[in-house]
């Protein structure tokens, strides 16, 4: 996983509330035994035309067919982002699609813990913040804004100026990129220590003293 800290980017809104892990990341595609590529799976149905002679093609109305928006890599949505299943495909589309942060008013509690496991930082703010960045984002998609991970803050370069909350032992894993193996491996030699231990003691294996 990569450490992150200080993030500026142009962010994509998509200003709707309660957006599900099914639309995130639509069932067909849980099937795959991959844990890579599903960045083309994103919002799927939402990107592609559902109806007419063009159905299947890419929607122009969309904000991620926008080609202003090409490269952001902050997520601008409204309250209960992540709600539905609780598929951690949704987090590994979001992150291999480019986008290291997603700021919301509110997240499903399921979702927000695959999110940090998979090094996206998810940012609470008030529905009236939320709102503002992205009224400037949807006026100006170039408008860039600056999360920094070790002040906790949210600005950009029109005043804006917003904090928000994160557990520490969060914060700690996305500073230093550390996800469950990561974690795991701090206590390598530890384990391997136990192992060694353990194969020497272990009650099958051959004991010379035996009669």
């Amino acid at each position: 996983m990569r450490p992150i800290n200080t993030l500026t980017s142009t962010a994509a809104p998509l200003p709707l509330p309660n957006i599900d892990t099914d639309q995130i990341i639509p069932k067909q595609f849980l099937k795959r035994i991959e844990r890579t590529g599903y960045e083309n799976f994103l919002f799927y149905d939402w990107r592609r035309l559902q109806e007419g002679p063009d159905a299947g093609q890419p929607n122009p109305t969309f904000v991620l067919n926008k080609p202003e928006y090409k490269g952001a890599e902050i997520l601008l949505a409204e309250r209960n982002f992540g709600c539905g299943s609780s598929r951690e495909h949704a987090a590994w589309a979001i992150n291999q699609y480019g986008f290291r942060a997603v700021i919301a008013p509110s997240f499903a509690d399921i979702f927000f813990s695959n999110a940090g496991k998979n090094g996206i930082i998810l940012v609470r703010l008030t529905n009236a913040e939320v709102e503002t960045l992205i009224q400037r984002s949807t006026a100006n998609p170039q408008h860039k804004l600056t999360i920094s991970l070790e002040d906790q803050t949210v600005t950009d370069a029109e005043g804006f100026h917003a904090t928000f909350d994160i557990d520490p032992f969060r914060k700690h894993c996305l500073l230093n990129g550390l996800d469950d193996i990561g974690l795991t491996l701090l206590h390598e030699d530890k384990l391997n220590a136990y192992e060694s231990n353990h194969q020497k003691e272990f009650w099958l294996s051959p004991k010379a003293n035996i009669a």
